[in-house]
């Protein structure tokens, strides 16, 4: 069985497995272990009931394969995005300009630095490994974090955000910070994007621009990937899309990918879940349908992608299996919400 829970220090060496597996481009996983450390013991304390809600936390969450004990993926929640390292983005703008004496209004697109995501609840660092994108699993990835947001929703803001990879070629070359990152800073894509994840955002503050910047003056391959994703992120902006979040002009810095945005209660798994009592069965048909299942539990932390069936009261049936992969006590509460098996297909592998 696939289980979603917290990460820990043992899970080390697959982290830093799937950080050489995801290639270039990803600052929330870089491929350094005192990076990873950090983000596990910043994650144990999200998911410590006693300790205080920062105003800041890390939700790093992994998916484990209980046959092997391995980790298949990753996913995670952050919150309070900017308030302890500056979060920029690019803001496309438009300008509008206008002559009466050639009769010609002419209008202009422009990218301006902004943080206006200081604060938000951003969704990010999913990444599934190659053996195990099948239908259904991407998704399992995704809205775990809207149910994890249903679960505990005072320890989460307003606004949720994803930035989404940007455009790539096949050798990992972004054309964005080829024509307008590297002359200003002067280093390569990778380095910018390790920088960042390692030793934070300043060196954009020192070295980027302040003035706007015209889209139309950039060269023609630039201005094609500015909110262009990776063609592996593709799948999770469409099921972003699904669950409501809209694109409303932010890109990243560094390679031009779109940022997406939703009020939290808006997003639609976070308002389809319903929290409910459990009943423990040996088996469930073999047609029975599959729900996404918390444990409700923030200190044990689980969801299972597992059959179920609804009763007429409104308690969900589970199997044995179930039961013992979310670690259940007799008695508490689960959190659920129905797997969409029409578009399981969509997001059946990566994401950024």
């Amino acid at each position: 069985m696939l289980i979603i829970r917290p990460c820990k220090k043992s899970d080390l060496d697959d982290l830093m497995n799937i950080s050489h597996a995801v290639g270039k481009g990803m600052t929330s996983m870089p491929a350094d272990e005192a990076a990873w450390m950090e983000k596990i013991s910043a994650s144990a304390q999200a998911f410590n009931a006693a300790c205080p809600v920062a105003q800041s936390n890390t939700y790093f969450m992994v998916l484990e394969d209980t046959a092997t004990g391995h980790l298949a993926g990753t996913t995670a929640i952050y919150t309070g995005v900017g308030l302890s390292r500056p979060f920029y983005s690019y803001k496309i703008s438009t300008l509008v300009s206008s002559s009466t004496d050639l009769n010609i209004i002419r209008k202009t697109q422009v990218l301006n630095i902004v943080n206006d995501y200081t604060g938000s609840t951003e969704v990010g660092s999913i990444y599934l490994l190659p053996e195990y994108r099948k239908p259904g699993v991407g998704q399992f990835l995704s809205r775990a974090r809207f149910l994890t947001m249903a679960d505990f929703p005072e320890r989460f803001g307003e606004q949720v955000i994803a930035e989404l990879r940007g455009w790539q070629d096949e050798n990992g070359r972004s054309p964005l910070w080829e024509n307008l990152g590297k002359p200003f800073f002067g280093i390569e894509f990778q380095d910018a994007v390790n920088t960042a994840a390692i030793k934070g955002s300043q060196f954009i503050s020192d070295l980027m621009p302040k003035y706007p910047i015209y889209i139309d003056l950039l060269p023609k391959e630039a201005q094609e990937v500015i909110g262009k994703p990776h063609d592996f992120s593709a799948p999770a902006l469409h099921m972003l899309k699904k669950e409501g979040f809209q694109f409303t002009g932010y890109v990243d810095l560094f390679d031009g990918g779109p940022s997406v945005q939703a009020n939290i209660k808006e997003i639609r798994s976070v308002k389809d879940s319903c929290s409910s009592n459990f009943q423990v069965i040996d088996s469930l048909p073999a047609a029975s349908p599959m729900y996404l299942i918390s444990n409700e539990n923030l200190d044990n932390y689980r969801v299972a992608l597992a059959p179920a069936r609804l009763t007429e009261n409104g308690d969900i049936m589970i199997d044995q299996a179930t039961f013992q992969a979310l670690q259940l006590a007799v008695g508490s509460l689960v959190r659920f919400i129905t797997m969409n098996q029409s578009s399981a297909h969509t997001v059946d592998s990566q994401a950024a």
